[in-house]
């Protein structure tokens, strides 16, 4: 089990600090939940819903809170570190770094991710939407005028991601402590209307409602999953915050707040209020109410923001995993490195969004096509979570089944109700994560095949340095680095130097850059340099998948000084390739190898993501057939 930086971050910055920032990223998207869970739950119970169903539909809130979010992320996945970051793409590169042939585990971490942009990109639409929607109790008139503002609030949104959010950021933690206050404070006021309501706490309750309502409990479980939709943040951002940070907010002031509003609304139902409007916004006593429609399109903005922020994160642990083609990454801030700015992922999420807000017009019609994609992800996470049980713990096989078993059996139950959405707009994001998926997929294949085929002519290192030794090749002053995929061979990009050029430089480097199934890697292990011959070095530069490779950089290091090179003025060496059709192809499908070509043209700049001095680079073309 790997605990990761935790205590050393909480004794840095302090438990409450990092517990009041954790509001404002983790908590958004579980922390709104509260503004349509219920009225979706409501709707598809049926009309004038009887004491017993209302006490077995909040019974079934409270426990999927406990079992999914409090057991399974809060007390077991996150218990499951990989070098202190989390989230499903971190836990597949734990479980493949310690075995390398693993297609399934590859597949529930990758599709897992994919899934997760699919609902991503829902997720801002039906928050805000559902915030503005409560101006239709206080503002009957305001009804035409909501969804255009909902697309004015999600267009301002995606635009000032290019700014960066550090600023704007310090005061999330407080907005939405302020939020989980105001909705505590409402849900106890309901209470008071009708304590009864907490019978509820009691499972027999929810047990008694899934198998007495017929078709009608199997539907609804596809409402009550919108109340977790956002737990996988919880391990997703394990990394920024650490454990406890994370557990003190959720224990302390999100799930007892969640709790509270959840039962104030079942009870005010129970009370005799109208459930034919958001039964959130009754809550509120009139006067109040407009302040709340602010505060909760103000949260819900937040909320947006962390997804935004998390398929920032997410796309770069990809790139740097060898599964997304490189993009351009921009460091929105110097003091924090989670605070970046991708711009083809903000303008694809920003057109699926607004696609998405404008086609299902109000946020009942797009609770219809929530959550499937993230009841898949959740499936994945159990997989990889069994898997975990067995090798990091070393637990046994009958107690790994036992509790990941009891999780899926949750998670199928819920995955299986969602399928009824599919057809109501749930293949949108179902085809989102796929198209994803594929684009993984195809630039993992083809990056595999460009390799083979550079290595099909590899020179050993020992007979180049031979040869140019024997015919007497002229060593000129300076110094060259050599970026190569692989030290198992002489660079391609040398042996086309010296071949046209008929020199080599006095002092050559050949760098390789790895990218390791882990966050980070210690300085002391950045770099390993050895020297091959007089004036020839090999070097491996390894990098963590939360890391940026900064070339120059790394050549400052200490191990790179006593080697007596000079790098102030070096000249750096890159292959660009370009994909063509192989004879007798057997790598890729021809459809493949176009995308894959599509792709490499316009990936980012290899003399832009490794920070190269743009003057002291010299690019050499290649056809590369794959």
């Amino acid at each position: 089990m790997s605990v990761g930086n935790d205590t050393e971050t909480s004794n840095k910055t302090g438990l409450a600090p990092l517990a009041l920032g954790a509001l404002g990223v983790v908590f958004g998207d579980i922390g709104t939940s509260p503004l349509y869970t219920l009225k979706t739950v409501l709707f598809l119970s049926g009309d004038a819903p009887s004491a017993p169903v209302i006490l077995g539909l909040l019974s079934l809130i409270f426990w999927t809170l406990v079992i999914v979010t409090s057991l399974k992320y809060a007390m077991f996945a996150m218990r499951i570190g990989n070098r202190g970051e989390g989230g499903i793409m971190a836990l597949m590169s734990l479980l493949v770094s310690r075995r390398k042939s693993r297609p399934l585990v590859l597949f529930a971490g990758l599709f897992g991710a994919a899934l997760i942009y699919g609902d991503g990109a829902i997720t801002p639409a039906i928050s805000v939407l559902s915030a503005l929607e409560g101006l239709n109790i206080v503002l009957p008139a305001s009804q035409p005028y909501i969804l255009p503002a909902a697309v004015v609030i999600l267009l301002s949104l995606f635009a000032i991601q290019p700014l960066g959010t550090a600023r704007i950021g310090r005061v999330f933690g407080p907005i939405m402590a302020l939020w989980f206050l105001s909705i505590a404070a409402l849900g106890v006021w309901g209470i008071i209307q009708h304590p009864a309501v907490l019978l509820a706490l009691n499972p027999l309750y929810g047990i008694h409602f899934l198998f007495s309502n017929g078709l009608t409990s199997f539907l609804v479980l596809g409402g009550v999953f919108l109340c977790v939709t956002g737990a996988e943040a919880l391990y997703a951002d394990m990394g920024h915050f650490g454990k406890r940070p994370i557990w003190l907010a959720w224990f302390g002031i999100v799930f007892p707040s969640l709790l509270l509003n959840y039962a104030g609304q079942a009870a005010l139902i129970l009370a005799g209020a109208d459930v034919t409007q958001n039964i959130f916004f009754r809550l509120c006593p009139p006067a109040l109410l407009i302040p709340l429609v602010i505060l909760a399109t103000l949260a819900t903005i937040i909320a947006s923001q962390a997804i935004i922020s998390g398929a920032f994160s997410m796309t770069r642990q990809a790139i740097q995993l060898g599964w997304l083609p490189r993009l351009r990454v921009k460091q929105t801030t110097e003091e924090s490195y989670g605070q970046i700015y991708i711009g083809a992922i903000n303008w694809l999420l920003m057109v699926v969004t607004l696609f998405l807000t404008v086609f299902f017009k109000s946020s009942d019609n797009l609770a219809a096509a929530y959550g499937i994609a993230v009841s898949l992800t959740m499936i994945m996470t159990t997989g990889l979570l069994f898997v975990a049980m067995r090798e990091v713990w070393r637990w046994g096989l009958a107690a790994s089944l036992l509790v990941a078993g009891c999780f899926f059996v949750v998670d199928l139950s819920f995955l299986t109700a969602n399928l009824t959405k599919v057809l109501q707009g749930g293949y949108i994001p179902l085809l989102l994560a796929a198209a994803v998926y594929t684009v993984m997929l195809i630039w993992h294949r083809g990056v595999l095949a460009a390799v083979r085929t550079l290595g099909e002519t590899t020179v050993p290192i020992a007979d180049f340095l031979a040869k140019i030794q024997r015919e007497s090749v002229p060593r000129v002053p300076g110094t060259a680095v050599f970026l190569t995929r692989s030290l198992q061979g002489t660079p391609p990009v040398m042996k086309w130097h010296v071949k046209r050029n008929g020199s080599l430089h006095a002092n050559v480097l050949a760098l390789t850059i790895a990218i390791v199934n882990e966050p980070r890697v210690s300085n002391a292990e950045r770099l390993v340099m050895r020297e091959l011959a007089p004036g020839f070095w090999c070097g491996v530069a390894s990098y963590g998948f939360m890391e940026r490779p900064n070339i120059p950089q790394l050549l400052q290091h200490v191990e790179a000084q006593k080697c007596g090179l000079n790098f102030d003025e070096a000249t750096y060496y890159l292959g660009h390739e370009t994909v063509v059709r192989r004879e007798a192809n057997d790598r890729l499908p021809s459809w493949q190898r176009n995308l894959f070509a599509l792709m490499v043209r316009n990936g980012m700049h290899v003399t832009d993501y490794y920070y190269l001095p743009s003057d002291q680079v010299v690019e050499i073309s290649r056809r590369v057939p794959v």
